[in-house]
């Protein structure tokens, strides 16, 4: 397990972020930059992270390719592509990005985003970025989503076949799936079946927590790790069994200072998993 943030902590030259990585206890990364900013600038955080062994766990995407607006939607097609490919260059785990919503809202909850067509619509996406990046040292991967397909790891399954692309792989955010009655109160029983189906295609992974609030009706809110109820060293131990090395990415936090508090809550409740 290499445990890392979603954050780049505060820094003037990519010397100095590699060394607050470090210092913080990361052994991982989410690559800062993107295929937009200068080859230059880009070596150099390479080369930092590579300094200090910091693997780069991913590259982040973030863009709705599935947008109603048929310009918007090859723009946003179009960065998938050099994202992905700035993965490969780099040797990122994998890029990520999120399968995408039918309206205004990039990541929102729509009945359209259900739909058959819908669902073809995003096998039919995925390979058509895998296929115009033409990678072969990483990985195109879709985190899950409570309201986007996939939604569990079934769907995550039926999805790669349909796909059928060797680099097509598994971004993990076990708190995403956390949608439902039996995923929140069986969590051990729903890692075990994820790390089941979905094992050996995982690249790298989520960490946050959940809590359930004591309302009607049914509500589940995502929180800070040990804000809520999630087994979260179970779900490390489980990751860390599959991949010595599988990046675990905490995420969703505000600042630098909340960063730095929940890293070291990490550290505390997991410590002993390598």
């Amino acid at each position: 397990m290499r445990l890392g943030t979603s954050s780049p902590l505060k820094h003037d030259s990519a010397e100095e972020w590699a060394k607050n990585q470090i210092a913080l206890g990361c052994r991982s990364v989410v690559f800062p930059l993107s295929s937009d900013d200068p080859e230059e600038k880009i070596k150099e955080y390479v080369d930092a992270a590579r300094k200090y062994d910091l693997l780069i766990a991913e590259v982040g995407i973030w863009r709705n390719a599935m947008s109603m607006d048929p310009d918007d939607r090859k723009a946003q097609r179009d960065y998938c592509v050099r994202q992905l490919q700035l993965a490969d260059r780099i040797g990122a785990r994998c890029a990520v990005n999120v399968a995408g919503a039918m309206g205004p809202r990039w990541d929102g909850h729509y009945k359209e985003n259900f739909t058959e067509e819908t669902k073809a619509e995003i096998v039919k996406m995925v390979r058509e970025i895998i296929d115009r990046a033409e990678v072969t040292n990483t990985y195109f991967t879709l985190e899950p989503m409570p309201w986007m397909i996939p939604t569990g790891p079934v769907d995550y399954v039926r999805l790669i076949e349909e796909v059928n692309r060797d680099r097509f792989a598994v971004h993990m955010d076990i708190i995403n799936m956390t949608n439902s009655f039996d995923r929140y109160y069986g969590a051990e029983r729903f890692i075990d079946r994820c790390a089941e189906l979905l094992g050996n295609r995982i690249r790298s992974c989520h960490i946050k927590d959940v809590h359930l609030k004591e309302e009607y009706t049914f509500q589940l809110e995502e929180c800070a790790p040990g804000k809520g109820e999630f087994p979260l060293r179970y779900y490390v131990q489980k990751m860390n069994s599959l991949d010595p090395d599988m990046p675990v990415i905490l995420e969703h936090l505000n600042t630098d200072e909340e960063y730095i508090q929940y890293m070291n809550y990490l550290k505390e409740v997991l410590y002993g998993i390598q």
